[in-house]
């Protein structure tokens, strides 16, 4: 398309252009402007003289990072998690959405799906309070539960072997039924005479599943896998550091929370800073590495 080409099609569409404006504004704003204050990465940043008046130390903070004691705890426990989230969270919402696309009683449907996306609109830090309520090891409705069994208390927030187990069993208690509505969108596009000419072939529902569903909401699940996989150094930081105390840093210390401690409460912004862009440059490799294995596997890929 040549230069008078394109103003042409601008022109025709001009309207809709408007439309991208704020959001366009917004990224500016929040996300690109801020990305000049990774320069305080390379450098020993002291409030007082600002970030070009701070003094140039070059790759001596990721030297730090690296040299850290701590430095192989955290990627472990990190890609742990991640990896956990990915193997039984992820797939999570799949399973709900072809388990609902095949109920015909569109009010037992309903009633499933608003149940199940409820918790999503909980606070996480409701969710937290709520942890420690039920997982609690004097009168918590676990433990209550276990005793029953004869099995002794046990302090689930308190032991590093427990961190993993109730934090991943907690994300897909939260974060299933709604992650399913998109698998569910794309299942409704799905046409129904595909079903019809299945169920004349003589093919059963879990045929139907695997042979129709499945295949049709593929391309979703590759670009939200994609998504996940480029973005597993960054775990979220605000979760682990509800549910973590010093005696689980074992298991349940990342490299969010290294960076939160480190980089605000311990004032060390620059330390802090090229933390975030190790990480966020980890992230960018695993991206790119995803999408294109992605598309020589399947030819879909986010470009």
């Amino acid at each position: 398309m040549n230069y008078r080409q394109w103003i042409k099609a601008f022109r025709k569409t001009k309207y809709l252009q408007l439309l991208v404006i704020p959001g366009l504004i917004y990224y500016i704003i929040f996300h690109y402007i801020p990305m000049y204050g990774i320069v305080i990465s390379f450098k020993d940043y002291n409030m007082r003289l600002g970030i070009m008046g701070s003094p140039w130390v070059g790759l001596e903070n990721f030297y730090k990072f690296f040299a850290h004691p701590q430095f192989f705890r955290l990627i472990r426990n990190t890609l742990i998690i991640n990896l956990y989230q990915i193997v039984f969270v992820f797939p999570a919402p799949i399973v709900l959405a072809l388990f609902l696309n095949e109920v015909r009683n569109k009010y037992y449907k309903k009633v499933v799906q608003t149940i199940s996306y409820l918790p999503n609109f909980i606070s996480m830090v409701a969710v937290a309070g709520m942890l420690f309520v039920f997982l609690s090891p004097q009168g918590g409705i676990i433990n209550n539960i276990l005793s029953l069994f004869g099995i002794e208390p046990i302090y689930f927030l308190g032991e590093t072997k427990w961190f993993r187990t109730v934090y991943i069993a907690s994300d897909i208690w939260k974060g299933t039924g709604f992650g399913a509505i998109i698998y569910l969108a794309a299942l409704s596009n799905v046409n129904i005479e595909m079903y019809e000419a299945a169920t004349i072939d003589g093919a059963s529902r879990v045929q139907k599943i695997f042979l129709i569903s499945l295949p049709s909401i593929l391309p979703t699940i590759i670009i939200l896998l994609i998504f996940n996989i480029g973005g597993m150094m960054s775990l979220g930081t605000e979760k682990a550091l509800l549910l973590q105390n010093p005696a689980t840093y074992e298991t349940s210390d990342i490299i969010s929370t290294f960076v939160y401690r480190r980089g605000l409460l311990l004032a060390e912004y620059s330390f802090g800073a090229a933390v975030g862009v190790f990480n966020s440059i980890i992230n960018v490799v695993l991206i790119a590495v995803t999408n294109y294995a992605a598309k020589k596997m399947t030819e879909i890929s986010l470009w």
